[in-house]
């Protein structure tokens, strides 16, 4: 286990040339370093922050949710069928032809009733447009409430007007009660997001999102324990900046308000351009690929720092391709299409769509 821990904390990966984990582990009186230990933190944290979104869903969001008559509701469930349920869990969710005319005289039921069973079915396994919303409600508010703090601590610090203050003295830099709290709340808050996926009804994304918060967790992780905290403000700020807004659009488009929720989604698209295809490459990357190579010099971990950064660029430009389709739809229709949106916002709408094409309709 010794030989183990020392080969994944190799000083020569970490850190720069010519320092050593021993020079950060005795600072000067009152000055504190990043050590791996603090994220530690994150995890009660997750669990605190998992037990006020479950409050503030059933107290705040759930009311707020009923005033715009979305009521929790139960699906109509399928009726019990052994035959259709192991075909269901076992073959397909979304029979095809073939198999609703087996099915249909195997039963002896009509077409039509079999594609109706198979559609309770599948509805049976969706949240509800009541829990969407509160859900989205809950993520609103925490994504609106974290860049608020982040926009504010950064506009009090030096590399918010000089990205080179990232480098300056790295990687002797001191982190600060702000900055420390602004990324373990960050962290506990994707911790808090993973442990709701095994809680929350089951997605047709469940995967992809898993992958995605394990994936932020590791970037925040990483960067934190190898005092890129500077530059690591600027990238969870940048990236802050449009998830409220979308979580905006996804409640006017629950709430089934279309203008708020065209306008909402106008804005969001806007804001991502500009803070993904113009902010994060020219003022975040430049700095740390940049601005670092002349004041500190490359080092291992900086080589995959920015192999990172650059992986999540170009899942920006894939993003922004995505949302720009929907926003010339938009532009050209003179509205957000329901069902365009519905894809963008909400994976469960592309299934029940693609799900009512296959069957032949609505039933």
């Amino acid at each position: 286990m010794a030989a183990l821990s020392a080969w994944f904390w190799n000083e020569r990966f970490w850190l720069p040339h010519n320092v050593t984990w021993a020079d950060l582990a005795d600072p000067a009186p009152g000055v504190e370093y990043p050590k791996a230990g603090h994220l530690f933190a994150a995890l009660p944290l997750a669990l605190g922050i998992f037990a006020v979104r479950i409050i503030f869903e059933r107290f705040i969001a759930g009311p707020c949710a009923r005033t715009l008559h979305l009521q929790p509701g139960v699906a109509r469930r399928a009726q019990p069928n052994a035959v259709l349920e192991k075909v269901f869990r076992s073959i397909t969710k979304n029979p095809d032809t073939r198999h609703l005319d087996g099915l249909s005289k195997q039963l002896d039921w009509e077409v039509r009733k079999v594609q109706r069973w198979f559609r309770h079915r599948r509805n049976q396994d969706k949240p509800s447009t009541h829990t969407k919303f509160c859900e989205s409600m809950w993520r609103f508010t925490f994504y609106l409430g974290i860049f608020t703090y982040g926009f504010q601590f950064l506009w009090q610090s030096p590399w918010m007007w000089d990205t080179r203050h990232c480098w300056y003295g790295y990687p002797y830099q001191v982190m600060t009660p702000g900055l420390y709290h602004y990324y373990v709340t960050e962290l506990a808050f994707y911790w808090s997001l993973m442990f709701s996926q095994f809680t929350d009804i089951k997605r047709k994304d469940f995967l992809i999102m898993f992958i995605h918060h394990l994936a932020t967790v590791g970037l925040i992780s990483f960067s934190y324990v190898n005092n890129m905290a500077r530059v690591g403000s600027l990238v969870m700020c940048v990236h802050d900046a449009s998830d409220f807004l979308l979580e905006a659009a996804k409640l006017a488009n629950y709430a089934k308000y279309q203008r708020l929720c065209d306008f909402l989604f106008i804005v969001f698209s806007v804001v991502f351009f500009i803070t993904r295809l113009v902010i994060y490459p020219v003022w975040v990357l430049n700095s740390t690929m940049f601005e670092s190579w002349a004041i500190v010099g490359p080092f291992p971990s900086w080589w995959l720092f920015n192999f990172l950064l650059l992986v999540l660029q170009l899942l920006h430009i894939i993003w922004s391709y995505l949302i720009a389709r929907i926003a010339i739809k938009a532009m050209l229709r003179g509205k957000v299409s329901h069902s365009s949106l519905a894809q963008r916002l909400d994976p469960t709408s592309r299934t029940k769509a693609t799900s009512r094409r296959k069957v032949g309709g609505d039933c």
